[in-house]
């Protein structure tokens, strides 16, 4: 039985990897600076130790790693930078490193390490290389595009108007994953640490084209759903690191083995689109 520590514990990637951490036996020490929001009483209602961390206060990284075996490590651009990602990875590793864990798992992203130019798979590249340099066993996960994307923000906004708004042509395929499915390799890698210690893998659960996902959404929501291209001009009026990604997607893409991984790693239990799709509560999300 291991005893892990999970940063960004009451986010997507890090909830989704206590919870699995947790319903396969493990000690979970659920890292957050929001000890009182209901994702950590929730956490906490399922066992998890929930303790306080923050990624520029190196005390408190000091303290909420000490005792444990090994750490999930997820940093984020977005709210912040990408320079203060790097700088706050960074000091996560240190902190991991100072602590002498005996396994890392850092989650990033598909292709950040082919030099895409994206300004936040950029810097996710440089803490994998701190991360590499650090001199303790390590694993990057690397996810492709997150399906629940497509429940928030201004997919959701776009799909109360039944349009399926995405900044890329219809017909180019793009992989998806979501994060129960990141938080379930996740946890194969912590728990299996000598087959995965010093690899990294770039994953994803399915492949779908923008209007594939248009079709599917429509089935799922049981609405007349159609995909609408954006022109990367307008996503650059609101961010120029979402617009390199979208150009990234449109003209390189991102191309991830996933019939490879469903059948090396079945005990994930990948999710396709239509599953995912499927799970959610779309008369909740689209009222108005």
């Amino acid at each position: 039985m291991l005893t892990v520590a999970v940063t960004g514990a009451t986010g997507a990637q890090g909830g989704a990897t206590a919870r699995a951490l947790l319903a396969a036996g493990h000690h979970v020490r659920a890292l957050t600076r929001r000890l009182d929001s209901p994702t950590a009483d929730a956490l906490r209602g399922l066992g998890a130790d929930v303790r306080h961390a923050d990624f520029d206060d190196r005390a408190s990284l000091d303290a909420a790693l000490a005792g444990t075996d090994s750490l999930f490590a997820v940093t984020t651009p977005f709210g912040a930078d990408t320079a203060i990602e790097t700088r706050q990875g960074k000091a996560l590793v240190d902190a991991a490193a100072a602590a002498r864990l005996g396994h890392i798992v850092l989650t990033s992203v598909a292709h950040a390490d082919r030099g895409t130019e994206v300004p936040h798979y950029e810097s996710k590249h440089l803490v994998e290389r701190h991360l590499r340099a650090a001199g303790v066993p390590w694993t990057v996960i690397a996810p492709a595009a997150f399906m629940d994307n497509y429940a928030g923000g201004w997919a959701l906004d776009g799909l109360r108007d039944d349009t399926f708004a995405w900044p890329m042509p219809a017909d180019r395929p793009l992989t998806l994953i979501p994060a129960v499915d990141i938080g379930a390799f996740a946890a194969l890698a912590l728990q299996r640490r000598d087959e995965f210690a010093g690899r990294r893998i770039d994953i994803a659960s399915d492949e779908r084209t923008p209007g594939q996902i248009a079709e599917i959404l429509a089935a799922a929501a049981d609405r007349p759903i159609t995909h609408q291209e954006v022109p990367l001009a307008h996503v650059r009026t609101r961010s120029a690191d979402l617009a390199a990604m979208f150009e990234y997607f449109t003209t390189v893409g991102l191309d991830v083995d996933v019939v490879g991984l469903r059948r090396d790693y079945p005990e994930v239990g990948w999710h396709s689109f239509a599953d995912w799709a499927a799970a959610q509560d779309w008369h909740t999300l689209l009222s108005p």
